[in-house]
């Protein structure tokens, strides 16, 4: 991974760059600390905590001080940079609190990989990911008392990154801005584990070879808006985003999907998801996904794939009864079953157990994942002390 440790010729000599550092970090405490909200009253992406990260990057300079404050606005030029030319990426993850009191990350280390690989995409600055990490620890430190309790519940991180040169030229930022705010959330979706309904799309297009689909970029998410209220006009949640003349399945919503299938004559089963080929996020859930089931499910029973596949197959095998289950799988709802797809006037139903709303493959996945991140299991080093209670 590329590092933010660079040299620059000055006049007759070379200065080092600074790099993220949170050793150097300074802490502001809010005056007023927040009280919990119940569960209840927490509605995703909605309540903040009491603090927030910020570190400024110059060219010149290279990383700022980190500075962890009390939760408020920003102060931009209107001319920077990302209000008109998208220089704007970020991540998502949780913490979560653990049956032994303490706070942990889940799989850290993988979303400050494609963080930075969405900044170097779009000429942002790099960083050291170890020292993120300890930062976001740090933050999650001053207001640990606000992270919620509970199967469900969680703290949502939202490191953020931005270009604030100012002026209308196009070109490199020379100045950038990272910040990090962290909310308590519940269920994505209001109904909870609850299967949607989704509509195949091709009458528009979320990513395309070349592109920038893989990273996580701000500049994927607006354009993809307008057809999921279309969608929804149609009584369909979210949209299957399909691609090319061939119909490729990609993605559903801002999520990977994964379909299980059974072969009628072999009895063979296949859990596929679509190839990492630039046009799909390197989702940290479809990581986990892929690692857990080629442990845990049975290969005398089970294949566990990346290829491609589309539309119509999902259609003929459903018409053969080969079609099992179908989930999205996503940081914000983690894993979320799917009911139905509409396709060309029409809905393929997918089976759900009788009297449940997903299937048992999906079922027991969302299971996986659970154990691991509320520490009712420890899974290798994907879960990351941050705090303690």
């Amino acid at each position: 991974m590329q590092r933010t440790v660079a040299s620059l010729s000055r006049g007759f000599g070379r200065r080092t760059l600074a790099t993220l550092d949170a050793s150097k970090v300074t802490i502001t405490n809010t005056s007023q600390q927040s009280q919990p909200r119940p569960n209840n009253e927490l509605v995703f992406g909605q309540t903040f905590t009491d603090h927030m990260l910020t570190v400024e990057w110059t060219k010149a300079n290279g990383w700022g001080v980190p500075e962890i404050k009390p939760y408020g606005k920003l102060a931009l030029d209107p001319s920077s940079c990302v209000f008109h030319y998208g220089f704007e990426l970020f991540e998502g993850l949780k913490a979560y609190r653990t049956p032994d009191n303490k706070i942990t990350m889940f799989r850290p280390d993988m979303n400050m990989i494609r963080m930075n690989k969405s900044a170097a995409r779009i000429c942002l600055p790099t960083f050291d990911s170890e020292e993120l990490i300890k930062l976001m620890g740090k933050l999650i430190e001053q207001d640990k008392h606000l992270v919620p309790t509970g199967t469900g519940y969680s703290l949502y991180i939202r490191p953020t990154l931005i270009g604030t040169t100012d002026g209308l030229g196009v070109g490199v930022p020379d100045r950038a801005l990272l910040f990090v705010i962290t909310s308590p959330v519940g269920p994505y979706y209001k109904t909870g584990f609850k299967a949607v309904k989704l509509e195949a799309t091709d009458y528009a297009t979320r990513a395309w070879p070349g592109g920038v689909g893989d990273k996580k970029l701000g500049a994927n998410y607006a354009p993809c808006i307008l057809p999921q209220l279309q969608a929804a006009e149609r009584g369909y949640q979210q949209n299957l985003w399909l691609f090319g003349p061939e119909k490729n399945i990609t993605e559903v919503g801002t999520m990977n999907v994964f379909f299980a299938f059974k072969d009628s004559v072999t009895g063979r089963k296949e859990l596929v998801t679509a190839p990492l080929d630039g046009t799909i996020l390197e989702g940290v859930t479809r990581d986990s996904i892929l690692s857990l089931t080629r442990e845990r499910l049975d290969p005398a029973e089970w294949d566990i794939n990346e290829r491609y596949y589309t539309i119509t197959e999902v259609a003929e095998r459903a018409k053969k009864g080969e079609l099992l289950e179908a989930f999205g799988a996503g940081t914000a709802a983690v894993v979320s079953p799917i009911k139905a797809i509409g396709w060309q006037g029409k809905d393929i139903e997918v089976p759900l157990t009788p009297g449940e709303q997903t299937g048992p493959i999906t079922k027991q996945v969302a299971e996986w994942i659970a154990n691991i991140q509320y520490g009712k299991e420890k899974y290798g080093n994907w879960s990351r002390v941050v705090a303690e209670l």
